[in-house]
């Protein structure tokens, strides 16, 4: 989609150009570190058997200094108070759930203390702060970094996709708070830690925060809980950022609407006083805690039949889980995401990582403005109730990280761990990657720094691969609320925003907005000059300009303005050995896997054929399918028989699925397969 964030006045740009060359561009300064395993330590028990004694790093691009700024730059993640995520322990026992073990069982990766993470927190899990309270939160390090073992050695993958549950976890943290909570020993002996590290100063104070915080998380794992378990190294990211706009941005008329509704409510809707009973002290945009106490007084009101009820009227199934993008080349792409739902030009970059934000606990300080300001000029609000976007979301880290993703290169396969690679196999290998592969996915130089990446999208129906992310993308509605008679720009025209309107151009709105929004817990002055930084370097120094997509797929009209999202796209595939599982929802495990035929009716019994069960956790490598172990332990059993997790399409090399021009070739044999494997691993 493309996004037109600004008018073309060119005297507005003019003057921001000034301010940017008054103001200069912030560069990221790194402390100096020395340590080669770059805060990377081992665990003494894993819960699949994994083994490593020592950490490698391949040459990415990144020296140690870059790598642990990436792993705990802020970016305005606030899941709870950082108080609370010291103390916790796993409910009834002593140990810290975030203890190493712990943490590693989720499959985050932990780290020893450094001058960067002097408390020793995982890759990814960082003290944030906001308003002057400190939170623990989660920056991009922690879903887009990734470790294969083998031989004892622990390969460490800058950029690589994680092995993370976050929706375990998340699960897991709501519990061992509401143990907390319901258990006196343990609320005890929980406040008195808390208040030893002296940021609390009463009792009062530590159990308001816990009920808040526990039911915030407690109401995030309903509101997502999916048909489809996620399991390890997935995500359905796009649902859960969905959910949250979502959720801030109803406003009191809609939910009063809903309350009455008796499809929701059953017999009967709310009456008007226990409305104004549940709405009382709310602003039309309420506050986060006006929000909070408005939800606590819903769950004390309704039945868990009716809480259920106006959760699905409001909410989507976050029912699409994917595999986390690896990250190299990704500045560089014209579009990204799986289906190409982001466009890179202009603030595409810096949009599509507020968002990320706002998914992973960003804090949404939405609240009614007074008057017209520049802020809601950018962000295209024409109605009469202006909004201020406030949020907790670090835009000028966002700029910062994202520059430094510009660095960071592909891993190539390491031969002195993995094994050598067969050159003879290669350079057959090599023939067959050209007449199967390349059409989609074009090979680039992994470090040439003029590089760029055309991503080629293709309609799911001709891919043939699980189509429910692309569906979601463009078909999720919700209530428009605050934004409600705003325009949003999709490209073949904007889009007036009724009482229900797309979801995705919901997300695009409110994070234009985000973006727009100077820092509130910035000094006037810094709040300021990063924010005109932040406005000018997208649209001055921004190399990604807008481009139209590329590839076979259907395109956005006027009568279906999302049309294009319903396609996945290819991209280069340099360092894929180092990204399995495979497929965009993860449901293959190997890459030898991946140039088999899914098992069809009438297809012989003796033939190889993609497993249809396999389990996930292991980080244990197997280099001869190239993947990660997927038998032989007790893990995440992926079951593809699940909505969402289809393991069809993509049978390029097998005879069943089409070229771009129409054609289907003959299916390899098993030598031509390892011929072709092991080229890949040149990538």
């Amino acid at each position: 989609m493309k996004q037109s964030f600004v008018s073309s006045d060119q005297r507005f740009l003019s003057f921001i150009s000034a301010l940017f060359l008054f103001f200069g561009v912030s560069s990221c300064t790194l402390i100096p570190e020395t340590d080669p395993d770059r805060g990377a330590t081992t665990v003494q028990q894993d819960p699949f058997g994994d083994s490593y004694t020592t950490i490698k790093y391949l040459d990415q691009g990144w020296d140690i200094s870059d790598s642990l700024w990436f792993y705990t730059t802020t970016q305005g993640s606030n899941l709870m108070p950082y108080d609370f995520f010291m103390v916790l322990e796993k409910p009834g026992e002593s140990t810290l759930f975030r203890s190493n073990e712990n943490m590693n069982a989720f499959r985050y990766l932990p780290q020893k203390a450094t001058s960067y993470n002097p408390d020793a927190l995982p890759v990814g899990w960082v003290k944030d702060d906001y308003k002057g309270r400190e939170y623990i939160g989660l920056t991009c390090a922690a879903c887009h970094t990734g470790q294969v073992n083998y031989n004892g050695v622990g390969i460490r993958i800058d950029g690589g996709p994680a092995s993370a549950d976050m929706e375990e976890i998340m699960i897991s943290l709501s519990k061992a708070l509401q143990y907390v909570r319901k258990n006196e020993e343990a609320k005890n002996h929980f406040v008195k830690n808390v208040l030893a590290r002296g940021n609390y100063k009463s009792e009062t104070e530590v159990l308001g925060d816990l009920a808040k915080y526990e039911q915030r998380l407690t109401d995030y794992t309903i509101i997502n809980r999916s048909p489809t378990p996620y399991g390890y190294a997935r995500l359905d990211a796009f649902g859960r950022i969905y959910n949250r706009v979502l959720e801030h941005l109803i406003n009191e008329r809609e939910l009063r609407d809903l309350l009455h509704d008796r499809r929701i409510m059953r017999d009967k809707g709310m009456s008007d006083e226990e409305l104004d009973q549940i709405m009382a002290d709310m602003d039309r945009i309420p506050t986060g805690d006006q929000r909070d106490r408005m939800v606590e007084r819903l769950t004390q009101s309704l039945t868990k039949w009716q809480l259920g009820r106006l959760r699905k009227a409001i909410y989507n199934p976050a029912n699409a889980p994917v595999s986390y993008p690896f990250l190299w080349d990704i500045p560089q792409h014209d579009y990204v995401q799986w289906n190409g739902l982001a466009a890179n030009a202009g603030l595409g970059p810096v949009g599509r990582n507020t968002g990320e934000v706002i998914g992973v606990f960003g804090t949404l300080d939405w609240n009614e403005e007074k008057g017209m300001s520049i802020s809601t000029l950018i962000g295209g609000q024409n109605t009469s109730t202006k909004i201020s976007f406030d949020s907790s979301v670090n835009v000028h880290n966002l700029h910062r990280i994202e520059s430094h993703l510009w660095k960071l290169q592909s891993p190539q396969w390491p031969e002195d761990i993995l094994g050598s690679i067969d050159q003879q196999r290669a350079l057959r290998g090599q023939s067959l990657f050209i007449e199967y592969c390349a059409g989609c996915h074009a090979k680039i130089v992994r470090d040439d720094p003029d590089r760029r990446v055309i991503a080629s999208m293709s309609k799911v129906s001709d891919v043939g691969t699980d189509p429910i992310m692309a569906e979601n993308s463009f078909s999720r509605t919700g209530y428009s609320g605050i934004l409600r008679n705003q325009y949003v720009n999709v490209g073949v025209g904007s889009i007036l925003l009724d009482q229900k309107a797309p979801a995705a151009a919901l997300l695009t709105k409110a994070t234009l907005n985000v973006v727009a929004t100077p820092d509130p817990d910035k000094l006037f002055f810094q709040r300021w000059g990063d924010w005109i930084t932040d406005i000018a370097r997208a649209f001055f120094h921004n190399e990604i300009k807008p481009s139209i997509k590329h590839g076979n797929y259907d395109p956005d009209t006027t009568v279906k303005p999302l049309a294009s999202l319903n396609a996945y796209k290819a991209r280069s595939l340099n360092g894929i050995w180092a990204t399995a599982p495979y497929l965009h929802n993860g449901s293959v495990p190997t890459l030898y896997d991946l140039l088999l035929p899914k098992k069809s009716e009438g297809d012989p019994e003796d033939g190889e054929y993609r497993p249809d069960q396999f389990e996930v956790g292991s980080r244990e490598f197997d280099p001869v399918k190239v993947g990660l172990k997927s038998s032989g332990y007790e893990g995440f059993t992926f079951d593809t028989s699940l909505k969402g997790n289809s393991n069809a399409g993509h049978e390029y090399t097998t005879g069943k699925t089409a070229q771009l021009n129409g054609k289907i070739l003959k299916p390899l044999t098993k030598e031509e397969r390892l011929d072709l494997l092991e080229y890949l691993k040149t990538l």
